[in-house]
């Protein structure tokens, strides 16, 4: 199964509130994985395992509001970074 047919099924299933909550609840738990491993209280496979379950879910986000869209503001928010970093860089220079 694609992940297209993926997104559909769980649409199907669980209906679209239900994912933006799977989201949420899937980035907070990789927020605390993250800090508990900063504390060094999980093995790096948590935060991998974690990060998984989000990089799954930001795909479904991506098909329901539009890869174009999202493709867009990912450029514009990148844009941004590299101008944020060639300002700091120069300041460091």
């Amino acid at each position: 199964m694609d992940n297209e047919e993926l997104y559909r099924q769980t649409m199907a299933l669980w209906g679209e509130q239900a994912q933006y909550d799977q989201a949420v609840e899937e980035c907070a738990e990789l927020c605390a994985a993250l800090m508990h491993y900063r504390r060094e209280k999980v093995a790096p496979q948590q935060v991998i395992d974690e990060l998984a379950d989000v990089t799954l879910m930001i795909g479904q986000l991506t098909w329901m509001f539009g890869a174009d869209r999202v493709g867009e503001a990912v450029e514009r928010k990148r844009a941004k970074l590299e101008q944020l970093m060639a300002k700091e860089s120069s300041k460091k220079g």
